[in-house]
């Protein structure tokens, strides 16, 4: 019997001994052995701590809309694996992905690789047999030995640099930022997504000759009001709507992807139109998703580090006032008391819940309270998992009332599986 995508997807948990390990000898080798050079004539490759995800799919939704054929791929996924893996904006299919696992297993022999870089390979392996016009690539983790740091770019864009993956980055955010700045390439344009970035990451741009541009001196994101915005660089503007994607962040993530495009050496220049469009209608599932169920506001957020929680915190604060309840689940290796303080006095209520089902890195909520002790949220109610703890918070905020959930990408997944279950029950 051939094996199935869910098949292949058990199988690469247990093909490496380590969930993560990070460096390129491996996969490079792999690579070599399978004949993978660009994937697209045009590559960007998309860093940073938070926004890699919806800066993608600007890129992606714009270059669709001038009419270039793309491939992008990111991680983690929400609901499944295919949504890692999108090719002119559809989903890879599971036989095509299956044909990626095999063609990598039959290069790699006695090379062992883990799953995020096992799917690496097989997305470009689909990727370079795609006739694609651009290839956007999220890195994973840092950027110097993640997986996708083997392919070449045209243009890498570093979102943000926060804390976040200590253990696998360093200490501070000057470490963080020097493991980030390794995407970009000798000559190339490394946007930056920060008002001011680490000196680590300037220094690395400055000592390999990359062409640094910086937000907020190179290129500019500007509201002009509730619907329309401002993207300026030096003898060229465009006047476009607000994103769909709702954070004030978006912004920023929207400004990179247009500085990135710019920053391609393309033959034909992307039209006013299709920036305008292309920002538009860029959607990503788990961004301030928002829905209403039995009078209640739901909101569901992958955040899962403290910039992120701060962001949420900015967007709660620009909403209409309703009293809030927060549904949390927040893997062991996060930091959880960072999640929580942002967002602190906007929350009148917490609901903890059980990650375990996320696999090793996940805690039960007993734990995740011991990590909140010195936070108002340890006082909140403790839950089996992440659907009964939304179903408390909800039947507790009453018609009127808000419940955001966010903590992880786990929780974001849980509770739009149970949104989704009770819509079609």
């Amino acid at each position: 019997m051939h094996a199935t995508l869910d098949d292949w997807l058990a199988r690469l948990q247990t093909q490496h001994p380590q969930a993560i390990a990070l460096g390129l000898e491996r996969i490079r080798a792999v690579a070599a052995r399978m004949q993978l050079a660009r994937p697209a004539p045009r590559v960007v490759v998309v860093g940073g701590t938070n926004g890699k995800g919806s800066t993608v799919a600007f890129v992606e939704a714009i270059a669709r809309a001038h009419g270039w054929r793309t491939g992008a791929y990111t991680s983690p996924h929400l609901r499944r694996y295919s949504e890692r893996v999108r090719i002119d904006g559809r989903e890879a299919e599971d036989a095509a992905l299956v044909a990626g696992f095999e063609a990598v297993e039959a290069a790699r022999g006695e090379i062992p690789l883990t799953y995020f870089e096992h799917g690496t390979l097989a997305a470009l392996w689909l990727f370079a047999r795609a006739g694609l016009d651009l290839a956007v690539l999220e890195i994973g983790l840092g950027g110097r030995l993640d997986a996708v740091n083997l392919v070449d770019a045209d243009v890498a864009v570093i979102t943000t640099v926060d804390l976040d993956h200590q253990d696998w980055l360093g200490p501070d955010i000057e470490r963080i930022g020097y493991e980030k700045a390794w995407i970009a390439r000798p000559g190339r344009p490394l946007v930056l997504g920060d008002d001011d970035p680490p000196a680590s990451v300037l220094r690395h741009a400055y000592a390999i000759g990359a062409q640094a541009w910086r937000i907020g001196c190179d290129f500019f994101a500007e509201p002009l009001d509730a619907a329309r915005w401002r993207w300026r660089e030096v003898g060229f503007a465009l006047e476009l709507p607000r994103p769909a994607l709702a954070a004030p962040v978006q912004l920023r993530n929207a400004a990179c992807a247009i500085a990135a495009l710019r920053a391609l050496d393309a033959e034909e220049a992307i039209a006013p139109e299709a920036y305008a469009a292309g920002i538009a209608g860029a959607r990503i599932a788990g961004r301030l998703q928002r829905c209403v169920r039995d009078g209640v506001e739901i909101v569901v957020d992958v955040g899962h580090n403290p910039q992120a929680a701060r962001a949420l915190a900015d967007w709660l604060r620009a909403q209409p006032p309703r009293p809030t309840r927060a549904v949390l689940a927040v893997l062991a290796d996060k930091d959880a008391a960072g999640l929580v303080a942002p967002l602190a006095a906007q929350i009148v209520g917490w609901h903890l819940a059980d990650s375990t089902a996320a696999g090793r890195r996940g805690q039960d909520a007993d734990a995740l309270a011991a990590a909140l002790a010195a936070t108002p949220a340890a006082r909140g109610t403790r839950h089996a998992d992440v659907a009964a703890a939304l179903d408390a918070a909800c039947a507790a905020a009453g018609g009127g009332g808000r419940v955001l959930v966010y903590g992880s990408f786990h929780a974001a997944a849980a509770a739009l599986q149970e949104l989704e279950a009770a819509t079609l029950g």
